[in-house]
């Protein structure tokens, strides 16, 4: 099962935050918000099929987060849980903790921001196109 949109880079992305990573679909950041790597999301929490946000929910799910850059592909792979919700009107956060709230899209990532690729993270400084692919592996389901 897949869902992909796109966001865009923007100057103020650092890339520097230890726990999370977020995409967003506002189009404006600060130089403090050092998770956010992808503004302007053409999709949010919404969007994503409902079949796809049952999986989502359950402890088991094994979920990959394919971000891909004119130059640089990461992946970072996370957990679904029953407390997301995935009803946040705007923000999608991978985090390394078991933290859940409304913009939680997976639990115990194995990357935060901080350990993207720099190339892609170069580029997202640059502004340049950010394609998002969310995968989950059914066979894990």
């Amino acid at each position: 099962m897949e869902f992909a949109f796109k966001a865009h880079g923007h100057p103020n992305v650092t890339s520097q935050h230890r726990s999370t990573l977020e995409v967003t679909r506002d189009q404006d950041i600060g130089k403090t918000a050092d998770c956010i790597i992808g503004v302007s999301a053409d999709s949010v929490m919404e969007d994503i099929p409902s079949q796809m946000k049952m999986a989502l929910k359950k402890e088991n799910t094994i979920i990959k987060l394919i971000l891909k850059t004119e130059n640089a592909q990461d992946e970072i792979s996370g957990h679904g849980h029953p407390h997301l919700t995935l009803d946040h009107p705007t923000d999608m956060v991978c985090r390394t903790s078991n933290y859940t709230c409304s913009r939680t899209l997976m639990i115990r990532a194995n990357k935060a921001a901080c350990d993207l690729d720099p190339i892609l993270i170069e580029d997202l400084k640059d502004g340049k196109v950010l394609e998002v692919k969310i995968i989950i592996d059914e066979s894990h389901e």
